[in-house]
C-alpha cells in the first residue's frame, strides 16, 4: 500500500483558497500590503475595544463597520480571477500597486457607508422623502456593495439581490399572487439605504456586534495551540479503536468546529492530518475525504460558537444565547453520532485496525503541554452561561488568548503573532460582512413587498393539495392530511435550502430562508425556534451536497480522490443531520427549550433517533453485527424511518424490525451472505 504523508501547510492554504472564495485573497505589494494590514488591524482593534468598553450608537457602529469592511474588500480581493494571482508594480495607474479603480471603489464604499451616520440626526425628516443626494449616495452604496460581495464570494448572492430589486420595481408584472404595485428607484433606495430594514439592518448589526468577535477569538485560540490540543486529544481518545483515524476525524472536527464555525477551514485543517492516516490504514480515498467533510460541517451547528447563524437567531427570536446553544446540543450530537456509526460499520466491514500504541499521543503529555490553552474557552463559555452579552464574553476570551499566548512558556507567541492574528481575523470576517449587508437588500425587498406571506400561502396551498391527493393511498391511515401537509412542506423547504446553499454561504442562506421559509412553517403552527433551526440545518447541509459540495471537494483535494464521489459519500454520511430536523419539528422536545417540553417526549424522540440513525447507518454500510443481505438493508432503512418518527407505535414497530434482523444475524450466522470485503480487496478494485 502506498504510504500517505500529511500535506504541508502551504498545500493546506492553497486548498482552502481554491474551494473557499471567502479566503481567496490576492497578493499585495509592499506598500499596498502595509495599507491593508494597518486597516485590517484597526478594524479588529475597533471591534475588540467596543466589545469591552461599549458599543457606539447603533447606526454609527454599523456604518464604521461597513466602511472598513467594504473598503478593505476592494484592496484584498481582486476584480477578476487573473487579478487574484497578479502582483502589480506601482505606477501612475496603479498607485501603491493596485489599479486606480480599486482605490476609487474603496473610497466610494467608505463615503457611502459613513453618509447615513453623518446625516442620522436629520433622517427623521428625510425617510420617505429623500433628497437627491440621498438617492445618489444610496445608489453608490448598492453598486459598491454588490461588487464587493461578488469579489468576496462570487456571483450567486449579488444576482439574487439584483433579481429581488427588479421584482420590487416591476412587481406589477409578476405572475399570480406575487403581483404588487411596484416601487420606483427613489422609494426602493429610501427603504434599503435610509431605514433599518435594509442594508443597515439586523444582519449587519449582528456581524458587527457578535460574529466578528468570535471569528477573531477562533483565530487567536488556534494560534495559541487550542486547535492542536483538540486534534491530539481526539487522537488519544478515539485512535485506538477499529478504523481509528476516521473516528479521530469525527471527534477532532467536532472539537475544532466548536471554535471555528467554518466547514471548509475545518476540513483542510484537520483533514491534512486525518485523511492521509485514514487512507494509510485502508479506507478508500473518497471515503476518507467524505468522513472529514461530513464531520467538519458539524462545526457550524456545534456550541459554543456555531458560526454566525447562532448570533442571528438571538436577534431574530429575542432569546438568550444560552437558549440557542442549549437547543443545539442534542441535534449536533446526533449528527456526529451518525457519522461515527457509519465510520464504525465501514471499519468493521473492511476489517480495519486502529492506531498502534506507538502512533497514539499520550493524554498526560498533551495536557501538560497545552492545558493553558483551554482557559480562554472555559472563560468564554462561563461568561456566556452567566447571561452576559456574547460580545463581552468574546472580549474576555480574546483577552485571555492574548495573555495566555504571551506568558505560556510551552507555546509562547510574540506580540507580532497577536498583530498577525488581528489582521487575519479581520480578513476572515470581510466576506461575511459584505454578505450580511447584501442579504439586507433581500430582506428589505421582502418587507417592502410582503412577498414572504405570498410565498407562504403558495407553498402551504400546494402542499395541502398534494396531501389530499396522496393521503388516500397511505395504508392504514397512519398519517392525517394535516400531518402529511406539514411533511410535504418540510421536504419542499429542505430542498430549497439545499439548492440555495449550493452557491451561497450558510449565513446568507439562513438569512434568506428565515425571511421566506420561516413564515411558511409558522402558518402550519411550527414554533419560531424550531423553524429557524430547521432552515439553518439544511443550509449547512449544502456544504456536503453535490453538485456544489465545497467541503467535500476540499477533502477530495487532500485525498486525491474523485470530488463528485466524495460529495455523494459525504452526503450519505451526513444523513443524521438530514433526519434530525424532521424529528425536532414533529417532537420539539428534542431541542430541550421549547414550550411544552417533557422528559417523556424527549426520551422517546432521543431513543428513537439514536436507534434509527444506527439502523440507517447499518443499511448504508451493509454491516450490523456482521454483513447484511440486500433485503435486510432495505428493511433496516424502513425501520430507521419508523424509529425517527417520534410516536410510540412507529418506534415500537421499528425496534421490532431491527431486533429481528439482529437476532437473525446472531443466531443464524452469515453463511449465505456475500463474503466480507477487506481493505485489500477494496484497494484492488
Amino acid at each position: 500500500m502506498q504510504e500517505e504523508k500529511e500535506i504541508d501547510p502551504a498545500a493546506v492554504k492553497e486548498l482552502e483558497e481554491r474551494f473557499d472564495p471567502e479566503v481567496r485573497f490576492r497578493p499585495l505589494g509592499r506598500y499596498a500590503g502595509y495599507v491593508a494590514a494597518t486597516l485590517l488591524f484597526c478594524l479588529s482593534l475597533f471591534h475588540y475595544y467596543t466589545a469591552g468598553f461599549g458599543l457606539l450608537r447603533e447606526v454609527n457602529h454599523r456604518g464604521v463597520h461597513l466602511a472598513f469592511v467594504l473598503s478593505l474588500i476592494f484592496i484584498v480581493f481582486a476584480a477578476t480571477k487573473k487579478g487574484q494571482d497578479t502582483l502589480y508594480p506601482s505606477s501612475l495607474w496603479r498607485p501603491l500597486g493596485l489599479p486606480v479603480y480599486d482605490w476609487l471603489f474603496a473610497l466610494a464604499a467608505a463615503v457611502a457607508s459613513l453618509y447615513v451616520p453623518w446625516i442620522f440626526n436629520d433622517l427623521a425628516f428625510r425617510v420617505g422623502n429623500p433628497l437627491p443626494i440621498d438617492v445618489v449616495m444610496g445608489t453608490v452604496m448598492i453598486v459598491v456593495l454588490l461588487e464587493a460581495t461578488r469579489r468576496s464570494m462570487g456571483w450567486p448572492l449579488p444576482v439574487i439581490a439584483i433579481i429581488v430589486m427588479a421584482y420590487a420595481i416591476f412587481g406589477q408584472s409578476a405572475p399570480g399572487v406575487l403581483v404588487h404595485p411596484g416601487s420606483d428607484w427613489k422609494t426602493l433606495v429610501n427603504h434599503l439605504y435610509l431605514t433599518s430594514q435594509g442594508i443597515y439592518g439586523l444582519p449587519v448589526g449582528v456581524v458587527a456586534t457578535y460574529v466578528f468577535h468570535f471569528v477573531l477569538f477562533g483565530v487567536l485560540a488556534t494560534r495559541i495551540g487550542l486547535g492542536r490540543l483538540f486534534i491530539d486529544f481526539a487522537s488519544a481518545f478515539a485512535g485506538r479503536f477499529s478504523g481509528g483515524p476516521a473516528k479521530v476525524s469525527v471527534f477532532s472536527s467536532a472539537l475544532l468546529g466548536s471554535i471555528s464555525g467554518s466547514s471548509i477551514a475545518n476540513t483542510v485543517t484537520t483533514g491534512a492530518l486525518t485523511i492521509p492516516a485514514m487512507i494509510r490504514i485502508g479506507y478508500q480515498r473518497h471515503f476518507a475525504a467524505a468522513v472529514e467533510a461530513a464531520s467538519s460541517t458539524g462545526g457550524q451547528i456545534t456550541p459554543p460558537v456555531m458560526g454566525a447563524a447562532a448570533f442571528l437567531m438571538i436577534e431574530f427570536l429575542g432569546v438568550s444565547y444560552t437558549t440557542i446553544i442549549t437547543a443545539a446540543i442534542v441535534p449536533a450530537a446526533m449528527h456526529f453520532f451518525g457519522v461515527l456509526c457509519q465510520v464504525h460499520f465501514e471499519a468493521k466491514r473492511l476489517g480495519l485496525r486502529g492506531l498502534t500504541r506507538e502512533e497514539l499521543p499520550k493524554v498526560g503529555v498533551i495536557l501538560k503541554r497545552d492545558w493553558p490553552t483551554l482557559i480562554p474557552l472555559f472563560l468564554l463559555i462561563g461568561i456566556l452561561l452567566q447571561g452576559f452579552t456574547p460580545y463581552l464574553a468574546a472580549f474576555w476570551g480574546i483577552t485571555a488568548c492574548i495573555v495566555i499566548g504571551l506568558v505560556n512558556p510551552l507555546n509562547r507567541i510574540k506580540v507580532k503573532d497577536v498583530v498577525d492574528a488581528f489582521v487575519l481575523g479581520a480578513k476572515y470576517a470581510l466576506a461575511v460582512g459584505a454578505a450580511a449587508a447584501t442579504v439586507g437588500i433581500i430582506i428589505g425587498v421582502v418587507t417592502l413587498t410582503g412577498v414572504s406571506f405570498k410565498i407562504a400561502y403558495m407553498v402551504t396551498s400546494t402542499a395541502g393539495q398534494w396531501a389530499e391527493m396522496i393521503g388516500p393511498y397511505i395504508p392504514f391511515g397512519v398519517m392525517e392530511v394535516s400531518t402529511l401537509t406539514l411533511l410535504i412542506t418540510l421536504i419542499l423547504t429542505a430542498i430549497v435550502c439545499i439548492v440555495m446553499g449550493c452557491g451561497i454561504p450558510t449565513t446568507a442562506t439562513y438569512l434568506i430562508m428565515v425571511s421566506v421559509a420561516a413564515p411558511v412553517l409558522g402558518l402550519l403552527g411550527i414554533a419560531p425556534i424550531v423553524a429557524h433551526f430547521f432552515v439553518f440545518y439544511y443550509g449547512v447541509l449544502a456544504d456536503i451536497t453535490p453538485p456544489v459540495a465545497l467541503a467535500a471537494y476540499a477533502g477530495a483535494g487532500i485525498a486525491n480522490a474523485n470530488p463528485f464521489k466524495a460529495g455523494n459519500t459525504a452526503f450519505r454520511l451526513g444523513m443524521g443531520k438530514a433526519l434530525v430536523p424532521f424529528v425536532f419539528v414533529f417532537s420539539p422536545s428534542l431541542l430541550l427549550v421549547t414550550d411544552g417540553f417533557t422528559w417523556q417526549a424527549f426520551a422517546l424522540a432521543f431513543t428513537g433517533t439514536v436507534v434509527g440513525i444506527t439502523a440507517l447507518s447499518a443499511a448504508f454500510a451493509g454491516w450490523l453485527w456482521g454483513p447484511l443481505y440486500l433485503l435486510e438493508r432495505w428493511v433496516l432503512a424502513v425501520a430507521a424511518i419508523l424509529l425517527v418518527a417520534p410516536e410510540f407505535t412507529s418506534t415500537a414497530i421499528g425496534l421490532g424490525i431491527l431486533a429481528l434482523v439482529l437476532l437473525r444475524q446472531i443466531f443464524f450466522g452469515f453463511e449465505h451472505v456475500p463474503p466480507r470485503r477487506t481493505a485489500e480487496s477494496e484497494a484492488s478494485t
